[in-house]
C-alpha cells in the first residue's frame, strides 16, 4: 500500500486525483478564515458577526452532506464530484464580490455545499481498496484533502498581499478569495475526464430504494429519525443566532418562519424514511443476517465525528483570530502561526487510518484516539497570553493530531457498515461533524475560547467512554475483499492494479 503510494497508476492514481479534489473543496471552505479579521475591518463588521460568518460556513453542509450522499450513491462519484468542484466556484466569486455582512451570510451559506464533498471521495476510496487497506485510504484521502485548510490559511494571505498592487497597497483577500472558485471549477472538469467510479469489472452497487436510508430493524428506524433531528436541531440553532440582537440578521417573525420550514423539513424527511423502510415497519420484511446492521452504531459514529471532525471545524475556523488576540501577532503571522493545527493532516488522518488497519480492532484504535482528543482540548482550555508562544503551539498541535487522527479511524469504519449505502451512511456521519461545527462555534461566539476547549475536551472524553462499551467490530474489517466480491485478481486488468 504505501510503495503503491509513490505511483500514479491504477487505483493509486484514483486516490491521487480524488483526494486533491477533496483538498481543494477545503481551500474554497476555508478561504474565509484567513481574512476573517481584514475583512471584518474593511466592512465594518462586528466581533459576533465574524463569528456568526464562521457558523454559516458549516451550516449548510449539514443537509449537503445527507442529499449529495443520496445523489452519490445513485450517480456515481464521477459525476457528483466533478459537479460539486464546478459548483464552488459560484460561492467563492460571491464572498470575493460581497459588500456587507448580508452578502456575506449568504455566500458563506452556500459554501457550505461545498463542504460536503467529503462524502464523495468516501465512497470512490471505498470502490477501489479492499477492506484490510480501507483505514490508511481513506485516512489519506481525507488527511491530504483536509490539507487544504492549511492550505488556505498558509497560502492564501500571501497571494493576497502579492496581488496588493492591484488594490494600492491593500490586501487583496477578493482576489485570492475568487481564484479559489477559479481552480476548483477548472478541475472539476479535469477530475471528469479523469477518474471512473469502479475498476474494470466490477459493478458499482446503488441502494435498492432512494429518498432516505434503508435500515434493518424497526429500532434502527427510530434512531435514524432521532439523528435526522439533531441535524434539524442544528440548523434551528443556527437560525436563532442569526436573530440576535448584536447580528440583526433574521426579525424575529423570520426566525420563527425558518422553524416553521425546518419543521416541515423534518416531517417531509420522516414520511420519506417511512416510505423507503415502509415494508419493514408493518412486518412485511425482514432482513437476512447478512444483510442487517444496527443504526445506533452509525449513531456513535456520528458522535465521534462530533467530537474529531466538529473540533477540528471549530479550530480551524477560530484559531486566526484566537493567536492575533491572545499575543498580539498580525494577522498574516496569525494565520500561519494557527494552520499548524489543519498542517498535520498530512499525516495524522492518514496515522489514524493506519493505526485502525494494523492495531487489529478499529473499536478500541477509536477508543483510545478519543482520550487523547480529550487531553489534548483540556490542556489548550489554560492557554493565554502569558504562556511562550511555542508551548501554545505545541498544544493545539497536540490536540490536532488525536483529532485528526480520530477523523481517519471514524472513516475507517463507515465504508465497512453497509457497502451500498456508503455514500448515505458517510453523509450523515460527516454531517455530524458540521452539527458538532455548529454547536462548538455557537458556544464560542456565546463565551470565549478556553470555554470552547473545555467543552470539546469533555465531549471527547464522553465519547471514549461510550465508544469502549458500546461500539462493535465491524464485520470482516481486515479481509482481503468486500463480502461478495472477488479478490482483484479476477481480470487481467485488475491484476495489474493489485501488483501496483
Amino acid at each position: 500500500m504505501l510503495k503503491g503510494l509513490f505511483s500514479f497508476n491504477g487505483r493509486y492514481r484514483i486516490l491521487h486525483l480524488t483526494w486533491f479534489a477533496f483538498f481543494l473543496t477545503f481551500v474554497c471552505w476555508f478561504n474565509f478564515a484567513p481574512f476573517a479579521t481584514t475583512i471584518g475591518k474593511q466592512l465594518n463588521l462586528t466581533p459576533e458577526q465574524i463569528k456568526t460568518l464562521g457558523i454559516c460556513n458549516l451550516a449548510l453542509t449539514i443537509p449537503a452532506r445527507i442529499i449529495i450522499g443520496m445523489l452519490l450513491d445513485r450517480f456515481g462519484p464521477r459525476i457528483t464530484y466533478s459537479l460539486l468542484l464546478i459548483f464552488a466556484s459560484v460561492p467563492c466569486l460571491a464572498t470575493a464580490l460581497s459588500q456587507n455582512f448580508h452578502h456575506l451570510v449568504i455566500s458563506r451559506l452556500l459554501m457550505g455545499i461545498v463542504g460536503a464533498g467529503f462524502v464523495v471521495g468516501i465512497r470512490m476510496v471505498a470502490e477501489w481498496f479492499p477492506p484490510k487497506e480501507i483505514g490508511i485510504a481513506q485516512g489519506i484521502y481525507g488527511g491530504w484533502g483536509n490539507f487544504g485548510a492549511f492550505g488556505a490559511e498558509f497560502t492564501l494571505p500571501t497571494i493576497a498581499v502579492a496581488a496588493s498592487l492591484m488594490t494600492g497597497g491593500a490586501s487583496n483577500w477578493r482576489f485570492a478569495i475568487a481564484l479559489t472558485g477559479i481552480i476548483a471549477a477548472i478541475y472539476g472538469l479535469i477530475y471528469f475526464n479523469s477518474v471512473k467510479d469502479t475498476p474494470v469489472g466490477k459493478v458499482y452497487k446503488r441502494p435498492k430504494k432512494n429518498g432516505a436510508l434503508e435500515v434493518t430493524s424497526v429500532k434502527s428506524f427510530w434512531a435514524m429519525i432521532i439523528s435526522n433531528f439533531g441535524l434539524i436541531f442544528a440548523l434551528g440553532l443556527l437560525a436563532w443566532r442569526l436573530e440576535q440582537k448584536n447580528i440583526h440578521f433574521l426579525t424575529l417573525s423570520q426566525m420563527y418562519l425558518v422553524w416553521l420550514v425546518l419543521a416541515g423539513l423534518f416531517v417531509y424527511q420522516t414520511y420519506k424514511a417511512w416510505q423507503v423502510n415502509k415494508e419493514l415497519l408493518i412486518g412485511k420484511k425482514t432482513y437476512a443476517a447478512s444483510e442487517r446492521y444496527q443504526f445506533r452504531q452509525v449513531a456513535l459514529l456520528e458522535f465521534t465525528y462530533i467530537t474529531n471532525f466538529g473540533s477540528e471545524l471549530a479550530a480551524v475556523s477560530m484559531l486566526p483570530a484566537f493567536f492575533e488576540k491572545t499575543f498580539g501577532l498580525e494577522h498574516v503571522v496569525a494565520g500561519m502561526i494557527a494552520a499548524t493545527y489543519p498542517f498535520l493532516n498530512l499525516i495524522s488522518r492518514p496515522s489514524g487510518g493506519l493505526i485502525s488497519d494494523k492495531f487489529g480492532s478499529r473499536k478500541w484504535t477509536m477508543t483510545i484516539i478519543s482520550v487523547g482528543i480529550s487531553v489534548g482540548y483540556l490542556m489548550a482550555h489554560f492557554i493565554n497570553s502569558s504562556w511562550p508562544l511555542p508551548l501554545a503551539i505545541a498544544v493545539t498541535m497536540f490536540a490536532a493530531y488525536f483529532a485528526q487522527a480520530g477523523c481517519g479511524a471514524t472513516y475507517g469504519i463507515v465504508p465497512l457498515i453497509k457497502k451500498e449505502a456508503t455514500g448515505q451512511i458517510a453523509g450523515n456521519v460527516g454531517a455530524y461533524g458540521n452539527f458538532g461545527g455548529v454547536v462548538y462555534l455557537t458556544i464560542f461566539s456565546l463565551t470565549d475560547a478556553s470555554t470552547l476547549f473545555s467543552t470539546m475536551g469533555i465531549a471527547a472524553m464522553i465519547c471514549a467512554f461510550m465508544c469502549a462499551f458500546f461500539l462493535k467490530e465491524p464485520k470482516d474489517s481486515f479481509a482481503s475483499a468486500y463480502e461478495g466480491e472477488l479478490p482483484e485478481k479476477t481480470t487481467q486488468s485488475s491484476a495489474i492494479i493489485a501488483e501496483e
